[in-house]
């Protein structure tokens, strides 16, 4: 990736509201938060005020760095770091905020998407990934039946196949599908036994996901439930299998380690590993 791409941000997350930098990076640090794009629109903040001209912009910007230069010489800290750095990655989305403009893609390729909050979130997520943005991350909500089931499920499912299917086929078509790592995972099942107010509770005891791309195996089916669906009987995984999962396939050591302010931290957890038979 060349330095143009790698100075905008390495985490989108498209949703349907929000904006800034949601606190999900833990102990990595607030560098590696995801930046929200709400309603797949640009990053809002990110024009030039109209009163301020090109030459004055770049005059501000400029006496801004000279003072951030001069106070970190005695008070820098992590969090004056953080700041910079990501007030100089805001500059860059001004710069490049074509990257995140949806108006750009043709009428085509928004209708084979749709018109909907999915599928343009889906279409603003190929635009991103083909700009060399490294992690895109795509909401889709409103699965939580507990009421109603059926109905919710069928007008969910049938918003999410279309643009699902055309985002994979452009990523095979653009030549990007053997190097983009696409997940799709919720957050736990639905009870396979419907209640009295026609809708499923949680069920944590076995759901299904879904892998493809970089490192993965074509048409691999792993692991199996009984014939009701409450159990799983055959290659039980859970997360720690899939985080291993996921760096081996992108090409990482997955048992390796990282250091966090001087703490060496594992990239997964070291008592499980990759599921092997899913990997190419």
């Amino acid at each position: 990736m060349d330095d143009e791409r790698s100075s905008l941000p390495g985490h989108i997350l498209i949703q349907a509201s929000g904006n800034g930098r949601n606190a999900d990076a833990a102990y990595l640090g607030p560098r590696y938060a995801s930046v929200v794009l709400a309603d797949g629109k640009p990053p809002r903040h990110t024009e030039r005020p109209k009163g301020l001209d090109e030459a004055g912009f770049r005059r501000r910007n400029e006496l801004q760095r000279r003072i951030n230069d001069r106070f970190a010489l005695r008070r820098r800290t992590a969090e004056t770091d953080a700041y910079t750095q990501s007030y100089d990655q805001a500059l860059e989305m001004m710069r490049q905020r074509d990257v995140f403009d949806l108006s750009k893609e043709s009428d085509k390729d928004k209708e084979r998407y749709g018109s909907h909050d999915f599928g343009r979130h889906c279409l603003m997520a190929r635009r991103l990934l083909e700009h060399g943005i490294t992690y895109v991350q795509v909401t889709h909500s409103n699965y939580d039946t507990h009421n109603e089931n059926f109905n919710f499920h069928f007008e969910q499912l049938s918003e999410f196949d279309g643009p699902f299917a055309t985002l994979v086929q452009d990523l095979v078509d653009r030549g990007l599908w053997d190097s983009t790592l696409l997940v799709v995972l919720s957050e736990f099942g639905r009870t396979p036994k419907i209640n009295r107010r026609y809708g499923r509770d949680h069920w944590g005891k076995s759901w299904s996901m879904c892998l493809g791309g970089a490192g993965i195996q074509r048409g691999a089916l792993i692991g199996a439930t009984n014939e009701k669906g409450t159990e799983v009987t055959e290659r039980e995984v859970d997360t720690g299998h899939l985080f291993h999962t996921y760096l081996r396939a992108l090409g990482l050591k997955s048992q390796r380690h990282f250091k966090i302010d001087g703490r060496n931290i594992p990239m997964a957890d070291p008592a499980f590993e990759p599921i092997k038979e899913l990997l190419a």
